[in-house]
């Protein structure tokens, strides 16, 4: 056997290091490939490139061949494999060799100190395992730290000062020189470099794969059929369950809801036993006495009377009536008859079927019909007690009760009165052609004209010191001056009421109180509502459509509001705007007169069919109060101008007198109190009170009757 010499030995040795030493650089190479994630030079090719510095490729070295004498050239490829020059691994086995197992081992060194020098950590889920970051300055944004010698403060509140900026090509050269820059991350946030770690490197590139970042988990794991049934090979059957049946079930859920209130109201009981029915029961007994009955208004049905002795086929003798007891029978009423009379019968087959069963029978299923199932409790309510409570009619007191004083003198009926604003005269036009001016305390006529046609209407001026009378004749308008009043008020009203044109020869003794209002002939006289100013002379007519034939008209007390009542409604409007305020419907057959309260917010309408309708005009426009109080037309209403009355006159020769009290406070409603009837006037024609005015100082009332009588009521 020869032994080779120690030579030839020593290189054999060293061959087989040198291989071992390559396959392990290969499996490096590889591994190194495979951890990888993102180089400097990114490439779309997957095969190791060399980069020239045309394209734009980076070498180890600052040459400009790019290669290093005795070592190994490295390039970083875009699959993240450490490329090697072929010069530098060539199967010659020479220096190159040596160089390149140094470079192995001196690089596994620096991958253990890299792997070592951060400490793997074991993934949790817990937010305690997570790592505090270094600055604490949240989310602020670093850019407000740019001209800073800081970027932040630390756990401890101090500063984080920066680092100290490499120039950029000695930063270069750094790291081409370190093999690991690639696996270098820079944290602006904490302003530090962080290197990743084999495991972090092989989770970031799995994530850049679209993988899991774990590789443990298997995305095509076999599927489990978890239900299996017999015919599941038919296509309907085997369709996957919806998704409906994994849904929590509203109709469950609202029986759930009528249980739980079920329960809470006691309708439903867990502990008590259920009751057990008795198994013997008393056949001929009465429900009322039962112990379930149907609560305490629960009323049992009817039962008939039970059989007695008599009802028995063979009753006693003592229960069998005598012939003459038969023929009494029949002479009774057929209420007060007994409707059964006894008979015996040797046995019970004798007895033959009763002829009035079927009576009996319907007689008690009408019994039973009709029958009241419940009691209905009767109220017993006191007729005064539905009356509303009103004050007392002393506590209201004053207000007119009984005729004090007569004013006669007119030969008709008196249609219109009016009051003086001082109260000392009132003024009286009547159908024979007169007007006349009374003194109120006396009862003297102190002034008396003949018109020579019927008065319609009279109106006394509220101004004390222009006692001017407006009289209404056919359809024309006189003005008189009563000549009331000191020597410089009349010399004010002659030129007040003097006009231009003559006076008509027909008037010729009163030519120097009447001025004669001239009809407009473009208005014909129909359905037109005028108004009249004296101081210029002037008519004009209302600029509103008028929506049926007006049947009286008033002004509001103080301000520019006119009213304009119709048959069947009241239209309000404004003067100064031109424009309707409101209308109000008084739902009456025909509106006879209206009068406007001395506040202004509430009206009374009196009708053709006696009915007196109260207006609240912030209320709505329907009545607030509608009182039905005469049986026959009203003629006129009128209100105080400082008292709560207000006053209706009828045909029926009777005059109301009503307390009428308005509040400031807009939520309390008008009180309305009937206080007294006057009577006194007699029927002239059918025709009774035809006017009433109150006096304006004293709860006094005048009245006008068709009797032609004018009468005083006082308090």
């Amino acid at each position: 056997m020869k032994v080779p010499k120690r030579s030839s030995r020593h290189k054999n040795a060293q061959k087989e290091e040198e291989k071992k030493l390559i396959e392990q650089k290969e499996e490096r190479s590889e591994e190194e490939a495979e951890d990888f994630v993102e180089s400097p030079v990114v490439s779309d090719d997957d095969d190791d490139e060399e980069f020239s510095d045309d394209d734009g490729s980076l070498s180890v070295s600052g040459s400009e061949d790019g290669h290093l004498p005795g070592e190994e050239d490295v390039f970083v490829s875009s699959d993240g494999e450490d490329s090697f020059d072929a010069k530098s691994d060539d199967a010659s086995g020479n220096g190159a060799s040596g160089s390149g197992r140094d470079d192995t081992e001196h690089d596994k060194d620096e991958d253990a100190e890299s792997d070592n020098s951060r400490p793997v950590v074991l993934e949790s889920d817990s937010s305690e395992d997570e790592v505090v970051p270094r600055n604490t300055v949240g989310d602020v944004p670093l850019e407000w730290y740019k001209e800073e010698e800081h970027i932040g403060y630390d756990l401890a509140g101090k500063k984080i000062k920066k680092k100290e900026r490499q120039d950029k090509l000695d930063s270069f050269l750094a790291s081409v020189d370190d093999s690991k820059n690639w696996r270098k991350i820079y944290d602006e946030y904490n302003d530090e470099e962080v290197e990743l770690t084999k495991e972090e490197v092989k989770v970031i590139k799995r994530l850049l794969k679209g993988k899991a970042p774990h590789a443990d988990f298997d995305p095509y794991a076999p599927y489990v059929d978890w239900f299996s049934w017999d015919d599941s090979k038919h296509p309907l059957s085997s369709a996957p369950e919806p998704k409906r049946r994994f849904i929590p079930s509203k109709w469950e859920s609202k029986k759930v809801v009528q249980y739980v209130r079920a329960i809470r109201k006691g309708l439903i009981k867990f502990d008590e036993k259920p009751k057990e029915e008795p198994s013997a029961y008393l056949l001929w007994g009465d429900d009322s006495t039962a112990i379930d009955r149907q609560g305490l208004a629960y009323i049992p049905a009817p039962k008939p009377k039970l059989p007695g002795h008599e009802e028995s086929y063979n009753p006693s003798l003592e229960y069998i009536p005598t012939q003459e007891e038969i023929n009494s029978y029949q002479l009774m009423y057929e209420e007060d008859r007994p409707k059964f009379i006894p008979k015996r019968f040797t046995s019970l087959r004798s007895v033959p079927a009763y002829e009035k069963a079927v009576n009996e029978n319907f007689g008690r299923c009408l019994d039973l019909y009709l029958c009241p199932r419940a009691r209905k409790k009767r109220i017993n309510i006191d007729p005064e007690s539905l009356k509303p409570k009103l004050p007392s009619r002393k506590d209201l007191r004053p207000y007119p009760t009984s005729c004090y004083l007569e004013y006669k003198g007119h030969k008709g009926p008196v249609v219109s009165i009016s009051t003086e604003s001082t109260g000392q005269w009132i003024a009286s036009g009547s159908t024979d052609g007169t007007v006349r001016i009374w003194e109120v305390e006396t009862g003297r006529c102190i002034r008396i004209w003949e018109l020579g046609e019927s008065v319609h209407h009279v109106s006394w001026n509220p101004l004390p010191e222009r006692p001017i009378l407006a009289v209404c004749k056919g359809e024309d308008v006189y003005l008189l001056n009563t000549g009331l009043g000191n020597a410089e008020e009349q010399k004010s009203l002659e030129e007040l009421l003097r006009v231009e044109t003559g006076p008509s020869p027909d008037d010729s003794d009163n030519d120097k109180t009447i001025v004669n209002w001239v009809q407009d002939d473009k208005i014909g006289g129909i359905r037109a509502v005028l108004i009249h100013l004296l101081s210029k002379k002037q008519t004009q007519r209302i600029p509103f459509k008028l929506h049926g034939l007006p049947v009286s008209t008033a002004f509001h007390p103080s301000r520019s509001v006119f009213f304009i009542s119709t048959k069947k409604n009241i239209r309000v409007y404004d003067l100064l705007k031109q424009k309707l305020i409101k209308k109000l419907e008084t739902g009456v057959r025909e509106v006879s007169s209206i009068a406007v309260h001395p506040g202004g917010d509430n009206l009374i309408v009196g009708s053709r069919d006696g009915k007196l309708c109260w207006f609240d005009m912030d209320l709505s426009s329907q009545p607030y109060r509608v009182l039905k109080c005469h049986p026959k037309d009203v003629n006129r209403v009128a209100f105080h101008r400082s008292y709560p009355l207000f006053a209706s006159s009828s045909d029926d020769c009777t005059a109301y007198v009503f307390h009428g009290m308005v509040y400031s406070d807009l939520n309390q409603n008008p009180l309305i109190v009937p206080l007294e009837i006057l009577r006194g006037h007699g029927s002239e024609n059918g025709r009774g009170v035809m006017d009433c005015k109150f006096h304006p100082r004293q709860p006094w009332l005048f009245t006008a009757g068709a009797d032609s009588v004018i009468k005083l009521y006082c308090h």
